[in-house]
């Protein structure tokens, strides 16, 4: 299973999320653009695992210090690839998100797992492979208190990209 942890969001962000990919969507000569029910927030990304290595996730996601927090989104911005790039929504870095993320990867790592040792830049994915003429820039803010974290398995089903909950906690 390829799995990893993230926050979810409800109909009305999901709803802005989608205006922010449909606009640069529209704006661009290529792309594979995420779908609805894929945008979501990756706080750790635990690659391929078997039922034991889940189960440990699971523990680490239940010892790890989670509190309800809010997750507000303020840009659209790009990691740049040669010539096709992956264009995101931007969330903005608070505290209490960075002290989750450190928890989790805490957690996880006491419990056997390699995770990414880069620093945590925390964003929504938008769309991969993007060739636009758009600009990085700063948007209202918008967002929600999220209440729980979720495991998810990411696999291809009919040729889709699916992300399937498999467990949640939070409050």
């Amino acid at each position: 299973m390829r799995l990893f942890i993230a926050i979810n969001f409800n109909q009305a962000t999901r709803a802005r999320l989608l205006a922010l990919r449909d606009e640069l969507q529209s704006q661009s000569k290529r792309g594979r653009f995420s779908a609805p029910e894929n945008l979501h927030l990756t706080l750790v990304f635990l690659g391929e695992c078997d039922a034991k290595q889940a189960d440990a996730a699971k523990a680490a996601m239940g010892a790890a210090a989670f509190a309800p927090l809010y997750v507000s989104i303020d840009r659209v911005g790009r990691f740049r690839r040669d010539g096709c790039d992956i264009w995101w929504a931007g969330i903005r870095a608070d505290k209490p998100l960075l002290d989750l993320q450190s928890s989790l990867t805490e957690m996880l790592a006491e419990a056997g797992f390699s995770t990414e040792k880069r620093k945590y830049s925390p964003h929504i994915t938008l769309g991969r492979e993007v060739v636009t003429g758009a600009e990085p820039r700063q948007i209202e803010a918008f967002g929600e208190t999220a209440r729980r974290i979720e495991l998810m398995k990411s696999e291809r089903i009919n040729s889709k990209l699916t992300y399937t909950k498999i467990y949640e906690c939070g409050c």
